[in-house]
This record gives structure tokens, sequence and C-alpha cells, in this order.
């Protein structure tokens, strides 16, 4: 069966700015439930940063990339200690069509850098 592979690397002081600057950033990007896990950390910048990073790489898996636009609530990054993601609206749909199965996400942080590795299985 095909694999699909998306990585993406952020700067955990880029979203920190992001988080201070713009107050409707934390509403557009991520759902209620990532909000309140990622305020609930010790360090709310790495936990956004991570999550956005597993959005992006979601997306790259998914064929999508980052220059299209898309609505980043659509993946939804949840569980711990092993992250799950749920796929909603128009990125579900997506999903559903190019026959993507299961999505296996990976994400961990630096002091410095958000990682995180999508890998998506065709069924």
């Amino acid at each position: 069966m095909p694999v699909t592979v998306g990585v993406d690397a952020i700067e955990i002081a880029r979203i920190r700015r992001a988080l201070g600057r713009y107050p409707a950033f934390r509403e557009r990007c991520f759902t209620d439930a990532e909000r309140e896990y990622c305020d609930s950390r010790k360090n709310p910048a790495e936990s956004y940063a991570a999550r956005f990073a597993g959005k992006e790489a979601v997306g790259k898996a998914l064929g999508i990339g980052v220059a299209r636009a898309f609505a980043w609530r659509e993946i939804e990054i949840v569980g711990r200690p092993k992250p799950s993601v749920r796929l909603h609206g128009r990125i579900g749909a997506l999903a559903r069509q190019s026959r993507a199965g299961a999505v296996d996400l990976s994400m961990t942080h630096s002091r410095e850098l958000a990682i995180a590795v999508a890998v998506i299985e065709e069924i």
C-alpha cells in the first residue's frame, strides 16, 4: 500500500510571538480542546508550536501542502501521550476521497523548535 509522509518544523519563538501579538491566532488555528490542552501546560507556546507543526505535517502528507489555504481547525490533534488526528470538514472529505487511512503523527520539541512527522497509508 502506498504511504505518504509530511514533515514540518517551526520555531517556538515564532508561535510565542503570534500568540502574543494576534489574539485571534488561537481561535483561528486551534479547536477548543486543543486550546484547553495547550493553555494547561507549563509552557503553552511549546504545545501550540508542536500542534501547529503537526497540522502542517498532516496537510503535507495529504498532499495539500502549506501553499493551499485550508481551515486549520479541520485538522485536530487529540490525545496523550501518543497524539492522534481527527479530520473534519473539507479536509476530512478530501482524505476520504483520496482513500487516506489513519494518520500516524509524531511530535516533539526542543527549546527552540517543534517538529512533527505525519504518515498516512492509503486504504
